[in-house]
């Protein structure tokens, strides 16, 4: 009966200490575990905002084409005459200032020469402000509200009397974090005058 009793005691301990050596196993892969999940939120965090930093410098180099302070109506009507002396269609390009695609657009337009004559040739180019300074309220719902259906920049394309023909969706021609080179090509040339 000893001999029984000092197996089992035996036994107890061996299961003991190995339940106490799988505890603190199980401690420290939590603890590495916790680590792990901690340092990948805190490089996530880090990521982000340098991304956030990277997105802020770009905003400040990039040209600034929007004028809150001006009467949309006015230069529209303006425009719309330029255009029928010219025989060009009449481009609006509607964002604003704070808006990183709208502001890449602009650049890459203006910086690409073969882009920047295509428009130059057959458009009247306007920068419709979409900001809290200045909604433009009256005029965007004269074209449907385009900005609250696909987001900035949307473009509105106004023949040479000012006849609204279309409204472009911006992201299909997205391409990575800028726009493809065939696809603005392409737009541009479907809406130009028709001769």
């Amino acid at each position: 009966m000893n001999k029984i009793i000092k197996t089992i005691g035996l036994s107890l301990v061996v299961l003991s200490t190995a339940a106490c050596g799988q505890k603190k196993e199980e401690t420290k892969v939590t603890e590495v575990t916790k680590s792990t999940v901690t340092s990948t939120v805190t490089d996530s965090a880090k990521v982000k905002e340098e991304a956030k930093k990277a997105a802020i410098a770009e905003k400040n180099a990039l040209p600034k084409p929007y004028h809150p302070e001006e009467n949309a109506e006015i230069k529209i009507a303006e425009l719309v005459k330029q255009a029928q002396k010219e025989n060009k269609n009449i481009m609006i390009q509607a964002g604003g200032n704070w808006c990183i695609w709208c502001l890449r657009f602009n650049n890459f337009v203006q910086t690409t020469p073969e882009l920047k004559k295509q428009v130059d040739d057959n458009y009247v180019y306007y920068h419709l402000n979409y900001s809290p300074d200045n909604k433009n309220e009256k005029i965007f719902a004269k074209y449907g509200n385009p900005g609250a259906q696909y987001g900035y920049p949307v473009f509105i394309v106004l023949d040479k009397n000012g006849k609204h023909i279309h409204t472009q969706d911006s992201s299909v021609l997205e391409e990575g974090k800028g726009y493809s080179m065939e696809k603005v090509k392409k737009f541009f040339d479907d809406w130009k005058p028709k001769a």
